[in-house]
């Protein structure tokens, strides 16, 4: 275990500042600072909030997952932050906050992409990922399937998301419902009270036309706010239960059958599920039925990994040390769109961030203001 790589990794794509520390495929720490009570007035993120609410919350967790470790920063082999997709300003944060960390410290800079992350987070629970992997990504704002043959260079996308993404489905149907923010943990808690049956709504892009493995709720969102505002124009109680089974049970429905389906075209036969609504209760049980009925084995994250967090970049990122892939160089920002064909932002041909780092040695010795800096990151 002592050589394998340890790998800080620092998560800031949207409301959570998450830092990981692992040392291969063993997960040191995970602490997490979430600004979603700041977002639930609004009902929604706010991306300055988000974006103030990382600075704020940065160096704080970064010395609670060292001490969480029990490592220091010099141990490090690594740094990795998720260079896109998500908020501009909120990734641009977390780029900024690892750049320096590993500039002062004098270590490789790993600009990792959000969703392989996800994917990649796997390895903490069940060990090394198959080769390839089917990848079934749920969250806010992505609802996506992808074949990753090598999770560090190698990841297709299959199918994604049109319109509205699955978890952001969720939340508009429980703002609807007033149930507050977000609207997932409340509408699994509720909808295990109520009956799936009860409400026929429909399946979006499940005909025999449709692309197979692309996603539309915007469909359902609209058929379920119309249901209950019917029901309230015609003066009657709505029965929230048994709304929140039915629509959760139209999402899931869609999700499992299009990814098992994926998994049969392709001839793979592990299928990892993996973002925000893979923490879904009725996600992970008709996955798990749907899957044994097929053959295929599933992995699903335990419910705290499958949420944005540092881990996951970190376990991406001691990936890429452990494959030999290139560091990103040091004017690495932060892309919004990074597509999911990016696993990694690595330099460019040519340019080499180890000779970029010791290039500047001379500079870092003699320049009293980034001695200080390095000291109180080392200690």
């Amino acid at each position: 275990m002592a050589d394998e790589p340890l790998v800080l990794g620092i998560e800031t794509s949207c409301d959570e500042t998450g830092v990981g520390i692992v040392r291969g495929h063993t997960l040191l720490a995970d602490a997490v600072a979430s600004s979603v009570d700041e977002h639930a007035r609004f009902g929604g993120v706010v991306p300055e909030v988000a974006s103030r609410a990382h600075l704020e919350a940065m160096v704080p967790t970064i010395q609670r997952a060292l001490k969480e470790a029990g490592v220091a920063a010099s141990d490090l082999d690594g740094i990795a932050v998720t260079a896109g997709p998500g908020l501009a300003g909120a990734l641009l944060v977390g780029v900024s906050a690892a750049k320096a960390y590993a500039y002062a410290l004098g270590k490789p800079l790993y600009g990792v992409n959000h969703l392989a992350s996800h994917i990649c987070v796997d390895q903490l629970e069940h060990g090394p990922l198959p080769e390839p992997t089917m990848a079934l990504l749920v969250s806010g704002g992505h609802s996506s399937l992808l074949l990753a043959p090598d999770i560090t260079s190698d990841v297709r996308p299959l199918g994604s998301t049109i319109d509205d993404a699955a978890g952001e489905a969720f939340d508009k149907i429980a703002r609807v419902l007033n149930l507050g923010f977000p609207g997932g943990p409340v509408i699994d808690r509720i909808a295990r009270e109520g009956d799936p049956d009860a409400i026929a709504f429909p399946r979006g892009l499940t005909g025999p036309r449709d692309a197979a493995y692309d996603f539309s709720f915007s469909g359902l969102k609209t058929a379920v706010a119309r249901w209950i505002e019917a029901k309230r124009a015609a003066g009657e109680e709505v029965p929230v239960a048994d709304v929140s089974a039915s629509f959760q049970e139209a999402v899931v429905d869609v999700l499992t059958r299009k990814a098992v389906r994926a998994c049969k075209d392709e001839g793979v036969d592990h299928l990892m599920i993996g973002g925000g609504v893979a923490a879904n209760s009725r996600l992970r049980a008709m996955a798990e039925r749907r899957c044994e009925d097929a053959g295929i084995t599933l992995r699903v994250p335990r419910p705290k990994l499958c949420t944005d967090n540092g881990a996951m970049v970190a376990a991406l990122g001691a990936e890429m040390v452990a494959r030999g892939r290139a560091a990103s160089a040091w004017d690495l920002s932060a892309d919004s769109s990074l597509p999911v064909t990016d696993p990694h932002v690595p330099a460019p041909a040519g340019h080499d961030h180890d000779d970029h780092v010791h290039d500047h040695g001379h500079v870092r010795d003699h320049d009293h203001v980034h001695e200080l800096s390095r000291k109180n990151l080392y200690a």
